[in-house]
């Protein structure tokens, strides 16, 4: 997951809340709670950086937590709010 590239679903629209953000797939009309501001900030950066790793050092998120936000990610994706991106070089 850390080495794979990944953007917010152009279909997704992140809407900030006092708890964090929804998520509102246009295209599945699926909601998702994003219940931390910093899986809100990583979700956000995440098409302005080459991987994940890239994100979560960038977003200043300490190296114990990154398994947690790895698995938030991974559902992210199965819930098709974020999709891989090809990297050009």
């Amino acid at each position: 997951m850390l080495e794979r590239a990944l953007g917010l679903h152009d279909r997704v629209a992140l809407r900030p809340e006092p708890f964090g953000a929804l998520a509102y797939h246009y295209g599945t009309r699926r909601l998702i709670f994003l219940k931390h501001p910093d899986v809100v900030r990583v979700v956000s950066a995440l098409d302005h950086h080459a991987t994940v790793r890239d994100t979560l050092e960038s977003c200043g998120i300490a190296e114990h937590r990154w398994p947690a936000f790895c698995s938030a990610l991974t559902s992210l994706v199965e819930s098709e709010m974020l999709h891989e991106r090809v990297l050009t070089s």
